[in-house]
């Protein structure tokens, strides 16, 4: 049987995603930081699949982008909204209805998913980096600590401490204040985490299965146990949840 390469493309603010199907089985996946470069980051991940492979791009059958910087992908056969791609992503997981909540470097998307896999309806913040793995570098960078150690951090907290404001410029007042009080890591760190969760929560209600993605999710386990224990129920996450966007547009490619 003839092999059938569909490679989706997933160009976010933050990072680039790659997933390459063989029919309906992943057979290679890449990240990359997108930087200030769209174009450079896609052909790296691309360059990571082929070697990864050993395939030639002409052996790829049809490239879909999906994601912020999706129209930078050149070859690639059509764009889809990152929307449809990540409810199509989520759904290959977990084939029922759902709400999707995605974590994003710039944005999260709250996305009600029917047991067919329509959209049924979503709301985005893009207001501000509110709630966003950006709220989280920021701060990060203010308690001059790497945001890779926040959820080892966050689990060795020992109160209840919240963070009265969502915003990135006033919460960095804020965490001035709490440091000089002698607040202990752990716990400013984990407040951080309740504050994104609360932004999620007032974005809109989730209902039924709740399957969470992104980045943020995929490197901090942790914000999943905070927002199974809001809602009382537990919270879906699929296998490398930082490629939902990714899977969901090579998934697209192959009903075209």
């Amino acid at each position: 049987m003839a092999n059938h390469y569909l490679l989706g493309l997933d160009v976010g603010a933050s990072a680039t995603k790659a997933v390459l199907l063989d029919g309906d089985v992943v057979r290679a996946r890449s990240l990359r930081k997108s930087g200030a470069d769209f174009g450079a980051a896609v052909r790296a991940c691309l360059k990571e699949i082929t070697s990864a492979t050993g395939l030639e791009a002409t052996e790829i059958e049809r490239v879909v982008a999906t994601g912020y910087g999706r129209r930078s992908v050149d070859f690639a056969a059509t764009t889809v909204t990152e929307i449809t791609c990540h409810a199509r992503g989520c759904h290959a997981s977990f084939p029922h209805a759902m709400t999707i909540v995605d974590i994003g470097g710039q944005d999260n998307k709250v996305i009600v998913v029917e047991d067919s896999g329509d959209r049924r309806s979503f709301k985005m913040n893009r207001k501000c980096a509110a709630g966003t793995g950006a709220f989280l570098e920021e701060l990060a960078n203010s308690l001059d600590t790497p945001v890779s150690a926040f959820n080892d951090l966050a689990g060795q907290a020992a109160g209840d401490l919240e963070l009265g404001s969502f915003c990135t410029v006033f919460a960095k007042t804020e965490l001035l204040k709490l440091i000089a009080d002698g607040t202990p890591l752990p716990d400013i760190v984990k407040a951080a985490f309740r504050s994104v969760v609360k932004r999620i929560l007032e974005m809109d209600p989730l209902t039924g299965n709740v399957v969470m993605t992104g980045g943020v999710v995929a490197h901090n386990p942790i914000i999943v146990d905070l927002v199974s224990n809001a809602l009382g129920r537990k919270v879906l996450v699929p296998d490398h949840p930082q490629y939902t966007g990714a899977l969901g547009a090579a998934l697209s490619a192959g009903e075209m």
